[in-house]
């Protein structure tokens, strides 16, 4: 039985491959999570090229300090996740904070509260994307195509119980989205 506190061993491998300065490690990371990275940074910054800069700033960071990821905090998806959102956050802060004019306190208000629901969507986005396939299309049949629990059992084949526990498991991961302070897996990102 496997420890709670034993990172994965890609993880682990990855970190050590990283900082040995191998460039196929950074592809083969690139591969893995370059789509992650990109629909985080888009989702908070809802904007396609500032989105690719990110992805090529996250990358970047992750070469140049592999060090910083402690495996004992968690995955290397958790790691690399905080380090986009951290990012997009400062550069969508930087660009609004530009754009304000001198003096003006309700458009900061307004920027913090535009940062806060980026960094929840972003969040959800990211907890999808993470869920178990089963608890994710259970909640794709219910909510995006208005399937009630019975018709989201009919279409997985499963019972109605399996569905519903489905749909509440689903549901239940994404809520921990609103919750107030910053998520474990973003404290210590870098």
């Amino acid at each position: 039985m496997a420890h709670k506190d034993v990172p994965p061993r890609w993880d682990r491998k990855m970190q050590q491959r990283l900082a040995r300065g191998e460039a196929a490690a950074l592809g083969e990371l690139y591969d893995r999570f370059a789509s992650l990275v990109h629909n985080l940074a888009h989702r908070v910054l809802g904007d396609e090229r500032a989105a690719d800069g990110v992805t090529r700033e996250v990358f970047a960071h992750v070469w140049e300090h592999p060090d910083t990821y402690d495996p004992k905090q968690g995955p290397l998806r958790s790691w690399v996740a905080a380090v986009t959102h951290r990012l997009a956050v400062q550069r969508l802060r930087a660009t609004e904070t530009a754009a304000l004019p001198q003096g003006e306190s309700g458009s900061a208000e307004e920027l913090e509260s535009t940062l806060r629901r980026a960094s929840v969507a972003a969040r959800a986005d990211y907890i999808v994307h993470s869920m178990p396939a089963p608890l994710r299309a259970a909640l794709e049949l219910a909510y995006f195509q208005r399937r009630d629990y019975r018709q989201t059992a009919a279409d997985l084949g499963v019972t109605e119980d399996e569905a519903r526990r489905r749909l509440r498991l689903g549901l239940q991961l994404l809520s921990t989205a609103h919750d107030a302070g910053t998520p474990p897996e973003y404290r210590g990102a870098v």
